[in-house]
């Protein structure tokens, strides 16, 4: 059985499923490997050390579909990718199924099994799969590095002989992986940090960071059983509006980051509120490509409203590929290595286990 991989559209994506220590790792499993010519090349990666564990360099991406009988990806196939793409194979890569509809039925009508690593189940056996943290926890960490490069101020507390510079106010918007991950960052760069988020059970953690959780008083469970955040209520979207009024003030930089899976990004941050930001302040929005968590946010733009800029992250994942890619492969190999049967030499879908039937994408 044969896993195979092509080069993405880099002027899109940077990030590569497969890396050198990953194809050895799916290798001793049994299963060989090949790769598209200059696959990661980009990245500093050349094809003789793909070779060097086993990996067979394909001329083009036809021969690589052609070839194998499992494709990894990062992204979802194009059409002419999906023309060439070899019925009664299995694809696996982060599909986003609900912006990729209609690719995803072209492919499944070629009787192609796929598996979307975003659907994947919050549960213990899962963890070494979940791309979303994996990449979720580069972008928090990425999110604070790029305000501090905006921010024309210390982010410390400096005692001088010329005086004191106080330390800058961060507060994050919503306590998942990405925010979190902020919450640490910022801390260890001495700013003082605060944070919010729909889900009370938050709260413990983000003050275990060094953060102060700001909350929004509430009967209502905003929690999915999966451990994501609801959709509110127009009542909490008040009661929330009130509190960052009074937190918008005070703070220097906004890093937004709230998600609701399946859905467009919480408006948070209204037209109004932005503009009770100090000049010179910064909101850095994670969620701008899904349609933002802050008013004037606009994916892959910085805007600038009474003096305060509104950073729109697009591909943010591209500032770190190498990083990112090798935290993705490691995923895929730990998805392959359940899906994959040593004894029957075979990749068994098992509708039984939670994680290939969560992952597996039917007919939309």
């Amino acid at each position: 059985m044969i896993v195979g991989s092509i080069k993405e559209d880099l002027g899109k994506e940077k990030r590569v499923s497969l890396t050198p220590e990953t194809s050895k790792n799916i290798i001793s499993l049994g299963l060989k490997v090949c790769v598209e010519k200059n696959y990661a090349t980009h990245l500093g990666i050349s094809d003789n050390e793909f070779k060097k564990n086993g990996v067979e360099i394909k001329e083009s991406s036809k021969e690589v579909f052609n070839s194998s009988n499992l494709i990894i990806k990062v992204n979802c196939p194009s059409e002419s990718e999906i023309n060439i793409l070899k019925d009664d194979t299995i694809l696996i890569g982060m599909l986003n199924p609900s912006k990729n509809k209609n690719q995803i039925n072209k492919i499944i009508e070629k009787n192609i099994k796929i598996f979307s690593l975003e659907l994947l189940p919050r549960i213990t056996r899962a963890q070494s799969m979940d791309v979303l943290s994996s990449q979720s926890n580069l972008a928090g960490y990425r999110a604070v590095v790029d305000c501090v490069a905006e921010f024309e101020k210390a982010i410390p507390m400096m005692m001088t002989a010329a005086g004191t510079v106080p330390a800058a106010k961060v507060l994050v918007i919503g306590a998942g992986v990405a925010g979190l991950q902020a919450i640490a960052t910022a801390k260890r760069l001495g700013a003082i940090v605060s944070a919010t988020d729909v889900r009370a059970a938050s709260k413990e953690q983000v003050e275990s960071l060094g953060g102060k959780f700001l909350s929004v008083e509430q009967d209502e469970d905003l929690e999915t059983a999966g451990g994501y955040a609801k959709e509110v209520s127009e009542n909490y979207k008040k009661k929330q509006a009130d509190m960052m009024e009074e937190a918008l003030k005070k703070n220097d930089i906004v890093i937004c980051t709230a998600l609701i899976p399946g859905k467009p990004a919480p408006r948070i941050l209204t037209e109004n509120l932005v503009k009770l930001m100090k000049p010179g302040s910064i909101i850095y929005d994670l969620a701008a490509e899904q349609g933002g968590n802050s008013a004037f946010s606009e994916a892959g733009k910085i805007n600038t409203v009474d003096g305060v800029k509104i950073i729109g992250v697009k591909s943010l994942m591209n500032s770190l590929p190498l990083t990112a890619s090798s935290l993705y492969a490691k995923n895929l190999f730990s998805f392959i290595r359940n899906l994959y049967s040593k004894e029957k030499k075979d990749f068994n879908i098992n509708m039984e286990d939670e994680i290939i039937n969560k992952s597996l994408i039917k007919k939309m």
